[in-house]
């Protein structure tokens, strides 16, 4: 899925990635990356909060707010510094940003439901939301 989000996914902008541990969000970040032409390893960035990432001249921030006890954290980290670049961030665990983080582009909620993955979308960026609908067609039972 990280590889077909990848197609359809230009600029700058900002995509939730909800579910709970080990739903699979930091592994949709990595199809991304690697779909983008990143090479190397993803790591999660739970203890780091932040991995950037640049693939060519394309900017990649994935967040993991899941140990931010309180969303000022974000802003002595200079959060809103990376929100001003031409970037891409992918944010797990928004929740926990509360009011600080801007609106979505994109969530994504992973979950597991009768021993599978299920994912959904909602997109607010209605250009990225016919692209992917493009990609994918019929594919998926609904897209948000």
């Amino acid at each position: 899925m990280g590889r077909k989000l990848a197609e359809c996914l230009s600029g700058r902008g900002v995509i939730f990635l909800r579910g709970p541990l080990g739903a699979g969000k930091t592994t949709l970040v990595r199809g991304l990356l690697n779909a983008c032409g990143h090479v190397g390893s993803t790591k999660s960035p739970t203890y780091t909060i932040v991995e950037p990432y640049q693939v060519e001249s394309r900017k990649f921030y994935h967040f993991d707010l899941y140990r931010i006890a309180d969303p000022e954290e974000l802003e002595y980290m200079g959060f809103r510094d990376y929100l001003d670049e031409e970037a891409l961030c992918l944010i797990e665990w928004p929740e926990k940003g509360a009011d600080f983080l801007p609106g979505a582009d994109l969530e994504i909620t992973l979950a597991y439901e009768d021993g599978a993955r299920r994912i959904s979308f909602e997109f607010e960026n209605l250009a990225w939301k016919d692209k992917f609908c493009q990609l994918v067609g019929s594919k998926l039972e609904q897209v948000d």
